[in-house]
């Protein structure tokens, strides 16, 4: 059987991290898998970019990217920022070896001058058995990929919250009608990383008649797992004596929807609450080198960095105390698995995916969405336990 996982990059982003475990799982298990990417960073051989050369690298991919976002610029009342994607850019792929070859076609995250839908419907119209892994929500709504509150994507999107373009006929309604048409002669099962989607997904007006299977992302366990905190801490150049809050921060402070602004302000109100906690609790902090909102904040703060390497990653968590996500909106974030694999508790609100993976008081705590003192709360349980 051979398998080929599409995919706009092979590690940048959590759903690359994902669709690349999945890859490296299958060839472990002897299956013919690999990897057609529109951007390459490892140097692994059953991997390839769709297209060579340095004019696609430096310049036609980027030209797509730009022209995707005129698009949506003239929005000028818009959410900003804001996770869109119209689907009109793209580029082919059904003719790659790799495509031809294969037997099963695997979707997972296409956008960012990818494929475009008609790249979509090329690649249904070969007749291969096709599988799409959702990692966000944009295949079953009119281009966002996270749709908030908003629950338009169940009848044919338009008039968008998102866009503020008070129109029931917007441009969401035109890219609605657009996968509707495709999606109707796509034979292709839908797998989704989290509960949530998938109930989003049957939900959804697009996709609500397609076979829908929910599959967590897979992690290698003999990497992510509990290790002794000393010599964690010890290889990481860390104080043993500190108890470390854990957190990612990849544009966490920039994307609203990461939940920064509450876990900002929950760490300034555990400080006035109890100012004497910030001499043995500290921030541990990967994902950046520095961050100006971050180190204002009253605890002092270590930053890591960006970290590729998982064995790395796996002593970062076991540093911790506690992981902190306070996502306003996610689906199966790699960051969680790994953390509660790692054995460390995990903090965030009771939203999307989460409550998949933290079961509340036991390898986590689940506050209510959007609450800043049950999050406090969830924060000083994982700081303060003895064993979950």
């Amino acid at each position: 059987m051979k398998i080929v996982h599409i995919n706009t990059s092979d590690m940048n982003g959590g759903a690359a991290i994902a669709a690349h475990r999945l890859h490296l799982s299958m060839l472990k298990q002897g299956i013919d898998s690999k990897m057609l990417v529109l951007t390459k960073s490892s140097d692994e051989l059953n991997i390839k970019p769709a297209i060579d050369g340095d004019f696609e690298k430096h310049i036609f991919s980027k030209i797509r990217i730009i022209r995707e976002k005129l698009i949506f610029n003239k929005y000028k009342n818009r959410e900003n920022p804001i996770m869109f994607s119209s689907g009109k850019y793209g580029i082919d792929i059904s003719q790659h070896p790799y495509i031809k070859e294969a037997d099963i076609i695997l979707l997972h995250w296409i956008n960012g001058g990818y494929l475009s839908l008609e790249s979509i419907a090329k690649l249904g119209k070969l007749g291969k058995k096709t599988r799409w892994t959702l990692h966000d929500m944009w295949a079953f709504t009119g281009g966002c990929h996270y749709a908030n509150d908003c629950k338009n994507y169940e009848k044919k999107c338009g008039n968008c919250s998102i866009l503020k373009t008070n129109k029931e006929k917007d441009i969401t309604r035109k890219i609605w009608k657009k996968k509707e048409k495709i999606f109707k002669e796509l034979d292709i099962e839908i797998i989704t990383c989290s509960n949530w989607l998938g109930e989003c997904a049957k939900n959804s007006s697009l996709l609500k008649n397609k076979k829908i299977i929910v599959q967590a992302n897979v992690l290698d366990t003999n990497i992510f797992k509990s290790l002794d905190k000393e010599f964690c801490k010890k290889v990481l150049n860390l104080d043993n004596e500190k108890q470390y809050i854990c957190f990612g921060a990849i544009n966490s402070t920039g994307d609203l929807r990461k939940g920064w602004k509450y876990l900002n302000e929950a760490l300034i109100l555990l400080d006035k609450e109890n100012p004497k906690l910030k001499e043995k609790v500290e921030l541990l902090v990967f994902g950046a080198s520095h961050g100006n909102d971050i180190e204002k904040l009253p605890f002092k703060t270590k930053f890591l960095g960006r970290v590729y390497d998982e064995s790395t990653l796996a002593l970062i968590y076991n540093s911790a105390r506690i992981f902190v996500a306070p996502s306003l909106e996610d689906n199966f974030p790699n960051t969680v698995n790994e953390s509660i694999h790692c054995g460390i508790p995990t903090i965030s609100f009771n939203v999307g995916g989460l409550p998949d993976m933290i079961s509340h008081k036991e390898n986590g705590y689940l506050a209510k969405y959007k609450d800043v003192k049950d999050l406090i709360e969830g924060i000083k349980w994982g700081l303060e336990r003895k064993k979950i």
